[in-house]
């Protein structure tokens, strides 16, 4: 849910919230983060522990971030997301402050109050930002939408019971009901 629109929030902004409260800054307006629930953490747990083993025994170059972990989108002043997960590939985009620009895969887990946000608003943020993978986990549906924005664009829906491939990891398949 969007805060008050009174007007248009900054980085500087998103860094002065209140200790505690979660929300993301996306084209300079405020979305208030529920506090997740414990299916949205188990998921968020599991694939994060299978994505990184795989970055691990396959000596891997990539990082793999749990939330809470900031993501300045588009290296401008008005969009800061936190991914439930975010894959990043090249580390010079990780600062202490959290990720400068678009990481090469996120993972969110939607949750009945983000789903206008992570199925519209963000599919379209990160898309074109750079992002090259992109999955929605609806724990609701036990359904994952996967979005390729590599050069063949393409989306599939997969449920929890398939071997889901990662595009932007030859050979890694993910099967969530064998993770659960």
């Amino acid at each position: 849910m969007p805060f008050p629109q009174k007007q248009a929030y900054t980085t500087k902004d998103y860094w002065s919230l209140p200790e505690g409260q979660r929300a993301e800054l996306i084209d300079g307006q405020f979305y208030n983060m529920d506090p997740p629930d414990y299916i949205h953490q188990k998921l968020v747990s599991v694939l994060h522990y299978a994505i990184f083993h795989y970055i691990k025994t396959k000596k891997g170059a990539c990082e793999v971030i749990p939330a809470p972990f900031a993501v300045n989108l588009n290296q401008d002043d008005k969009t800061w997301v936190e991914p439930d997960i975010s894959v990043i590939c090249c580390k010079e985009k990780i600062s202490k402050r959290g990720c400068k620009g678009a990481p090469d895969w996120i993972i969110e887990v939607v949750s009945p109050s983000s789903s206008t946000t992570d199925y519209i608003i963000k599919l379209f943020k990160y898309r074109t930002a750079g992002v090259r993978e992109y999955w929605i986990v609806n724990p609701m549906k036990k359904a994952v939408q996967v979005y390729s924005f590599e050069e063949n664009e393409n989306s599939e829906l997969y449920s929890f019971e398939d071997e889901i491939p990662v595009q932007i990891f030859q050979g890694l398949t993910i099967k969530i009901s064998e993770l659960l």
